[in-house]
């Protein structure tokens, strides 16, 4: 029986669900709970990834306080990107020894969740052979960037479904600047409930990686016993 942790967590500060991240890999890596999925929206956020030229912030001071956009240089792969309201992201912390020591196919799985996730609404999403992510013709819609300790994942994905696509034009994102963005109401015309498209990233990621059984939990009685666990 392969067993999952759901968390659904409406809005969090970057830092908070960074912190929360990195003592959920900690419980993980020493087994005291089971493989882990969080999906979640942030408040306005720039991320520079480890290999991030920072050349690739173009906002201004007055741009990012309009905007109330907080910025973190983070320890994932990946160069700079956006996150904020109206777009998801999933935080998968998995053991890749429980299904494949390989980070490049897990990527490649990522991915895939998020094709699947199109898919459903009849738009055909696909890869970059050049980039990591997931496309629509030349149109990024999703940015991932990982971190693995111990065979241990961190970090993950963000999926535009609702998002501000202005507030990206105070990055180059990705580092890509002959690249557009988009997102999947953009894509369709219309507005799309955050929480259906959770439901069916959810059934993607059970199916892709394998769960047989996925229990949701509660993001405040979660992240106590993981601090008690890793306590104790």
């Amino acid at each position: 029986m392969k067993k999952l942790n759901y968390c659904n967590i409406d809005l969090i500060d970057y830092k908070v669900a960074w912190d929360l991240q990195k003592d959920v890999l900690e419980a993980r890596s020493k087994n005291l709970i089971d493989d882990t999925f969080f999906l979640l929206e942030h408040y306005n956020t720039y991320t520079l990834g480890k290999v991030a030229d920072k050349k690739n912030l173009i906002s201004s001071d007055s741009f990012l306080k309009q905007n109330k956009i907080s910025v973190y240089e983070i320890d994932r792969g990946g160069d700079i990107t956006f996150h904020g309201h109206g777009q998801i992201v999933g935080y998968p912390i998995i053991n890749l020894s429980d299904w494949q020591k390989d980070t490049h196919k897990f990527l490649r799985a990522l991915e895939e969740i998020i094709i699947n996730t199109c898919n459903h609404y009849k738009i055909t999403a696909e890869r970059n052979n050049k980039y990591t992510g997931v496309w629509i013709e030349n149109r990024k819609i999703a940015a991932i960037g990982i971190k693995v300790k111990k065979w241990v994942t961190m970090h993950g994905f963000a999926f535009n479904v609702n998002t501000d696509l202005s507030l990206f034009q105070g990055i180059i994102p990705c580092g890509i600047d002959d690249k557009e963005v988009t997102s999947l109401n953009k894509e369709l015309g219309k507005k799309i409930e955050i929480e259906e498209v959770k439901e069916i990233l959810l059934l993607n990621f059970k199916e892709v990686f394998g769960y047989n059984q996925i229990r949701h939990i509660n993001y405040d009685e979660f992240s106590l016993s993981v601090m008690d666990n890793i306590n104790n």
